[in-house]
């Protein structure tokens, strides 16, 4: 059961390690898996570096010549495994003890302090230098076990073997620092899910690149040079032996330089890559989205921030769906496309003036909440036909509205659209899908000025100038025709559709204005309703 359960959290810490998304494991169980798994790939890398470290010594390295080899390879063989069997423990504990103080805050599923996310960037660097240390210590033992135990040349093999698990150790060292921090990225995520440290907790990705190849492939490269200086230096050593040394560190730094530039590059490549797919989704109109912050360098800033990018997106479209409810949608892209300048535009539009006819009456014998759901149902059958004729709702005016084509989009074509509208409206209140309320149109065209309106923080967007009253003079003279759509002459001067009739409405004069202003209606039978306002 113990073998299965191991075997089980090995597989989740592998899986979660490699997601491009947050963690769905709870606390407790990224907390035991991570454990087994950074302990176990730990003692691994160090076994295979162990394991390099005698074969480059004993078999690839050029042995001077020494008398008591044979008993100098028993001594150091039991030295090294009474050293193994000491230092494999000790480095684990010793390197990850300070893990143990996030025991509980991972299984509390607490929020993550500055503490926690120290512990957490600095734990592979934190296990690195314990490995560092112990294996500086081997080469020290070794070195001097050699310098004391070999019959001659021992000073020239000591220093040899103390190089080389000097140099194996910083490979195997730096291996496993890129490959523990990789294990550890889900309670990476967990602890900088809120933010990450103002200063970078871990190198950078620069100095990791270069660490990554300076421990990868310039240390072999290093025990190279020190070989051919020894060479130099009149160190024996036949031609076959030193063609070994060159094509086993040769070959050691080609295979660990790339696995650990491939981990230190892929350690900044997956998270670009998890924010690329990030945007691309973003771009698509999905702001749900969240990538998981885990990485203590500049990444990990960058990863905080397209998390913070896309809270501010999601707080800036709450903001448009709430001007949307209490603004027109054109007029709330203007506002936080176009800031909230008072400066305003003269341009040519089409006002729509609508009112309820025999309001007066229905008012005054209907209680106030059946009243608000007869006006309320008429304006939801009426504003959805404006806007979709790309007019927008100016005011609402008691019983009545203000809507307006040609601004703050400007549209060539706004008297069409509005008297297009117009009939659609009648259309649709005719038939009583919008209750059971009738009403009166009243359509002018001219310019005006456009823009922001008010003072001391209070600000709408509007339009402002006598085509604004003509076309509700023009509203007012439907109760007069009979008409349930009347335009003014400009309205009718600027339709380019030809498949509409209309009747001159002649003998009517607008309430307060001293020129005549001539009125059309669409050819069709005049209204007989309640006429009274």
């Amino acid at each position: 059961m113990r073998s299965r359960n191991l075997v089980s959290d090995l597989r989740e810490a592998i899986v979660e390690g490699s997601r491009a998304n947050p963690s769905s494991l709870s606390g407790a169980a990224i907390w035991r898996s991570g454990r087994v798994v950074v302990t176990t790939f730990t003692v691994l890398t160090n076994m295979a570096g162990t394991a390099t470290a005698l074969l480059i010594t004993f078999f690839v390295v050029p042995i001077p010549r020494i008398t008591n080899l044979s008993h100098l390879s028993v001594v150091e063989a039991l030295a090294a495994t009474g050293y193994i069997v000491v230092a494999f423990p000790v480095g684990v504990i010793i390197g990850t003890r300070r893990l143990f103080e996030l025991r509980h805050w991972l299984r509390e599923e607490r929020p993550a302090g500055p503490e926690q996310q120290r512990l957490v960037l600095r734990a592979p660097l934190r296990l690195f230098m314990v490995q560092v240390a112990l294996w500086f210590g081997a080469a020290t033992l070794f070195g001097i076990l050699t310098a004391a135990v070999a019959s001659e040349n021992a000073v020239q093999f000591a220093a040899t073997i103390a190089v080389t698990i000097a140099i194996t150790g910083l490979v195997t060292a730096s291996c496993a620092y890129l490959i523990v921090e990789r294990i550890l990225r889900p309670t990476a995520a967990r602890a900088l899910a809120n933010a990450t440290p103002d200063r970078l907790a871990v190198p950078g990705v620069g100095t990791r690149a270069v660490l990554a190849w300076a421990l990868g492939t310039g240390l072999p490269l290093l025990g190279l040079v020190t070989i051919g200086i020894g060479a130099l230096a009149g160190v024996p050593g036949t031609r076959s032996a030193l063609g070994r040394v060159v094509v086993v560190l040769g070959g050691v730094g080609l295979v660990v330089g790339l696995l650990a530039v491939t981990l230190a590059a892929r350690a900044t490549a997956d998270p670009l890559e998890s924010l690329r797919r990030a945007f691309r989704q973003v771009e698509r109109g999905r702001l749900d989205l969240r990538v998981p912050v885990y990485d203590g360098t500049q990444i990990g800033k960058l990863q905080l921030g397209f998390n913070q990018m896309v809270d501010g997106l999601v707080e800036r479209q709450h903001l448009r769906d709430v001007f949307g409810t209490y603004l027109d949608p054109d007029v709330a892209e203007h506002i936080l496309h176009d800031d909230t300048s008072l400066a305003g535009e003269e341009v040519e539009v089409t006002m729509m003036f609508i009112d309820v006819r025999g309001f007066t009456a229905f008012a005054e014998h209907a209680r106030a909440p059946v009243v608000l759901a007869a006006i309320n149902r008429l304006f939801e059958g009426i504003v959805p036909i404006i806007h979709a004729h790309g007019g927008r709702v100016d005011k609402f005016v008691g019983d009545g509205l203000l809507a307006v084509f040609g601004t703050p989009r400007h549209q060539p074509d706004h008297a069409d659209r509005a008297v297009a509208a117009a009939l659609e409206i009648d259309r649709v209140v005719r038939d009583g899908r919008a209750g059971e309320l009738a009403i009166g149109i009243g359509l002018n065209s001219g310019l005006v000025m456009a823009g922001n309106v008010g003072g001391a923080g209070r600000l709408e967007f509007s339009v402002i100038g006598d085509p604004v009253n003509v076309a509700a003079r023009v509203e007012a003279a439907t109760r007069e025709t009979g008409d349930t759509i009347l335009l003014a002459e400009r309205t009718k001067e600027l339709l380019t559709a030809a498949d509409i009739a209309f009747v001159e409405r002649e003998g009517t004069t607008l309430k307060g204005k001293d020129t005549l202003v001539r009125l059309y209606a669409p050819a069709m039978p005049p209204e007989h309703d309640n006429l009274d306002g």
